[in-house]
């Protein structure tokens, strides 16, 4: 099955569809009540998922989904109804499916796939495990999440009051919302002169990699402090990835730097190196 870009994709189950849909036809509304999926106990499950998918794209030779806090507010969201109103469908009963709800969260998609999964396994780790089993048993979800152009996945679940746990995973194809990453490598003392002592700072950084839409690094930040005062910049916008500099003797001169990406992400500062002068 392609991935739909630009317009709405509907998505195929489970193999478990026809008996979900056979049991939640004669299961009483009073049946039914989700369990949220802010349990840690269900995060970290929900976490296990996406690094077993991840896992999957690597035998694959492909590019690791990167995690979206949003994706996975809905794909709670969409486990979780079905969980209260006991249903299993891409299709909510107001007539809702995810591209929908992407919309309306004004989360911007050039293309987006939504896979569910439900199993009655008491555990939630192992639920997981086997919702991935699910997925990957299916050809057309294995081509789904397997597939080279998302780049960002959420998943969610939630599971009722009688056992069954419901899996969401909700994919896209965005533009890239990913911090780069920088790191300040060495701080070396290289030589001394009478105004002080030479010191190297090296530093690196690149772009997280993305399946698709990846910015590309654009530039890094450099700053000093001297003896714990306040940061001052010495590079405000610089390709490099090193300077030299003569510093006064008897001082702690500490080094920090951020990386920046043309998408306009920035790093967090890196961790302070340095030395005494």
């Amino acid at each position: 099955m392609p991935y739909g870009r630009g317009r709405h994709l509907g998505i195929v189950a489970t193999g478990l569809l026809v008996a979900a849909l056979a049991l939640l036809a004669a299961l009483p509304a009073s049946a039914v009540g989700a369990v949220s999926g802010a349990d840690p106990g269900v995060v970290d499950a929900e976490s296990r998922l996406i690094a077993k998918l991840n896992a999957d794209r690597a035998a694959a030779g492909l590019i690791p989904l990167r995690p979206d806090p949003r994706l996975t507010g809905i794909a709670r969201s969409r486990s979780g109804d079905m969980a209260t109103r006991n249903y299993f469908s891409h299709q909510q009963p107001d007539g809702r499916s995810v591209f929908d709800i992407l919309t309306a969260t004004s989360v911007t998609w050039y293309g987006a796939a939504e896979t569910i999964a439900w199993n009655p396994l008491p555990l939630v780790g192992e639920s997981a495990l086997a919702a991935e089993e699910q997925w990957m048993g299916s050809p057309s979800h294995r081509e789904i999440l397997l597939g080279a152009l998302s780049n960002y996945i959420g998943v969610g679940s939630a599971t009722d009051a009688i056992g069954r746990t419901f899996w969401t995973a909700v994919l896209i194809e965005g533009p890239d919302r990913t911090r780069p990453w920088a790191k300040v490598a060495s701080v070396a003392r290289i030589g001394t002169t009478s105004a002080g002592v030479v010191v190297r700072v090296a530093w690196r950084g690149a772009d997280t990699e993305l399946a698709t839409h990846m910015a590309g690094l654009r530039d890094f930040q450099v700053q000093r402090r001297v003896d714990g005062g306040s940061w001052v910049t010495v590079r405000s916008t610089t390709t490099a990835t090193a300077l030299t500099a003569t510093l006064a003797r008897g001082h702690r001169w500490e080094f920090r730097a951020r990386a920046r990406d043309r998408a306009g992400w920035s790093s967090s500062w890196t961790a302070p190196r340095g030395l005494s002068s």
